[in-house]
C-alpha cells in the first residue's frame, strides 16, 4: 500500500503544484513527500470540491486522499484539511525559506503544519495554533517526530505570540489581528483570508518593513475558510463583501495610521488597506482570480 500512495502522491504533488505555478521545487518536494493518511485518518472519507456537498468515498483507497478536494475533517462543522492546490499556491507567494520561524493559526489534524516544516527543515520552527482541543491533540500525535513543530492547544490571537517571519492562518477573519502583525520581524509575511464569516473573501498577504506604518499589502486569490473566533464582526463583514464585490486586484498596501483617503478599500479600527502603493517593493507573485476554499 505505501508504494501506491507515493505513486499517488508524486502524481498529485506534480499535478497541484503545476496548476498553482509553483517556482520553487520544495513545495512539489513537500507535498511529494508528506503523506496525507495520518492527518486524514481511517477512511472512508468524505470530500468536497468547494462550496459543493461532501461524497463519500466508497472505501479507503488512498488514491481518494490525493486529489485538489476538501477533505472533511468535520463535515457537521464545516472543519476541512483544504485544497492542496490553494495551498501550494498561497505557500508560494509567501515564500517560506529554510530556517525560518513560523506561526500556523488553525492546524487541524496538522498536514499543512507537517507541509510549513518540511519548507522551513530542521534549522527552522514551526508553532501551530490550534483552538479546537480534538483537532489540537489529532495534530499532536500526528507531528511528534517532527522536532521542529509544535502544537498549541489555544487562540493563536494572543500577546505572547513569538517572533516570526511569516504567520500562516487557516481561518477566515474580518481584520488582521494586531497581535499578527506585532509578532512579524521586518521582511515578515503574515498571509491569512480577510473574509466575511461564511463568505467567499480573499487571501491578503502583508509584509512588515523595516520601519513605518505603512506595509505593502496585496491579495494572492479569493479565499473561503471557517470563520477565525473572535475577529469576526458582523458590520465589517457586511462592508467586506461591499469591497470585494467592487473588486479586489487593485490593493497595494495596509495603512496602520492616519484618516483613510480617497484611496481607501477597506478601513478597520486602526488600520486600512489602500489602492496606494507602499514606498517598497511588492512581491512579485500575481493574483489568481480562481475561487479557492480551505
Amino acid at each position: 500500500m505505501e508504494d501506491r500512495s507515493a505513486k499517488y502522491r508524486a502524481f498529485y504533488a506534480q499535478l497541484i503544484c503545476a496548476a498553482a505555478k509553483a517556482a520553487d521545487p520544495r513545495i512539489e518536494e513537500a507535498f511529494r513527500t508528506v503523506r496525507r493518511e495520518p492527518f486524514a485518518g481511517p477512511g472512508p472519507w468524505s470530500i468536497a470540491l468547494g462550496g459543493h456537498p461532501y461524497v463519500v468515498t466508497p472505501d479507503d483507497d488512498p488514491a481518494f486522499l490525493y486529489q485538489n478536494t476538501l477533505l472533511a475533517l468535520d463535515s457537521a462543522r464545516g472543519l476541512n484539511i483544504g485544497m492542496p492546490g490553494a495551498h501550494a499556491y498561497w505557500l508560494g507567494g509567501c515564500a517560506v525559506k529554510e530556517g525560518e520561524t513560523v506561526i500556523q493559526i488553525g492546524a487541524g489534524s496538522g498536514y499543512y503544519t507537517a507541509i510549513l516544516a518540511h519548507l522551513v527543515g530542521p534549522g527552522g520552527r514551526v508553532h501551530a495554533y490550534e483552538i479546537d482541543e480534538r483537532l489540537a491533540g489529532l495534530a499532536r500525535e500526528n507531528l511528534k517526530d517532527i522536532a521542529h513543530a509544535d502544537v498549541r492547544d489555544r487562540s493563536g490571537i494572543a500577546s505572547d505570540l513569538p517572533k516570526a517571519d511569516v504567520i500562516y492562518v487557516c481561518a477566515g477573519a474580518a481584520q488582521p489581528a494586531a497581535e499578527w502583525l506585532d509578532a512579524l520581524r521586518p521582511g515578515g509575511r503574515l498571509v491569512f483570508p480577510l473574509a466575511p464569516e461564511g463568505m467567499l473573501g480573499g487571501m491578503l498577504m502583508i509584509t512588515r518593513p523595516d520601519d513605518g506604518a505603512v506595509w505593502p499589502a496585496k491579495f494572492l486569490s479569493r479565499a473561503q475558510f471557517i470563520g477565525c473566533a473572535g475577529l469576526q464582526d458582523a458590520d465589517a463583514g457586511r462592508r467586506l463583501a461591499d469591497a470585494f464585490a467592487r473588486g479586489w486586484e487593485s490593493v497595494q498596501s495596509l495603512r496602520r495610521e492616519g484618516a483613510p483617503d480617497e484611496t481607501c478599500w477597506f478601513a478597520g479600527e486602526g488600520w486600512w488597506l489602500s489602492t496606494a502603493a507602499a514606498p517598497v517593493l511588492t512581491d512579485p507573485t500575481p493574483s489568481h482570480a480562481d475561487i479557492t476554499q480551505a
